[in-house]
């Protein structure tokens, strides 16, 4: 007997798979639930575990729905690789908000296309990124979070007390790294 599966994920701890699920329960009517949550599309298929769990689990004839095709993962080999292993083993793939099956050739032209799209458009937002830093430093703008301490305060009161490094950071409430940085920073011992 066929069954019918869905496989829901979200990346960070803040998110909720409600959305995916709503959606989903909205059109179809779901025999077993995989998720993962709180773990990112970049982590290979193969070591997710709500998904490595559907791999093993899923026989054929069934059939796995998703709510987008990002949920399978963000880079295209490894979202085609996951596909075909499905089909392989006779079970269709179904993408919700894109809309097409994708154990149809169709279905598979539509999915390389839009994994190809998406993983570009990151690659773009990553190199828009890269080169607003780069323009940043060149303006001369500082970068990252403002300094909150002074080395030379942190490198003195460590060198006054005889003060190991964590409990300088307990003291000043900064990180071990912190103080290491303030004591080159200033010339100190480390």
């Amino acid at each position: 007997m066929s069954a019918t599966i869905a496989y829901v994920r979200v990346s960070t701890e803040d998110q909720s798979t409600n959305t995916q699920r709503a959606t989903i329960l909205e059109r179809h009517k779901v025999d077993r639930w995989f998720v993962d949550e709180a773990t990112s599309g970049l982590i290979k298929a193969q070591d997710r575990k709500g998904l490595g769990e559907l791999l093993n689990y899923v026989r054929e004839g069934d059939t796995v729905i998703v709510y987008a095709i990002d949920r399978l993962g963000r880079n295209t080999v490894d979202v085609l690789e996951t596909v075909e292993k499905l089909n392989s083993k006779g079970v269709a793939v179904l993408s919700l908000r894109e809309g097409f099956d994708m154990s149809t050739p169709m279905g598979k032209a539509m999915l390389t296309m839009l994994s190809a799209m998406a993983e570009l458009e990151r690659s773009n937002i990553k190199e828009r990124q890269m080169q607003g830093i780069k323009r940043a430093k060149a303006e001369g703008k500082a970068l990252g979070r403002e300094k909150v301490i002074n080395d030379e305060d942190v490198s003195q009161w460590r060198k006054d007390n005889s003060a190991s490094i964590k409990a300088t950071a307990i003291h000043f409430s900064i990180s071990p790294a912190s103080v290491k940085r303030a004591c080159r920073s200033a010339n100190c011992y480390s």
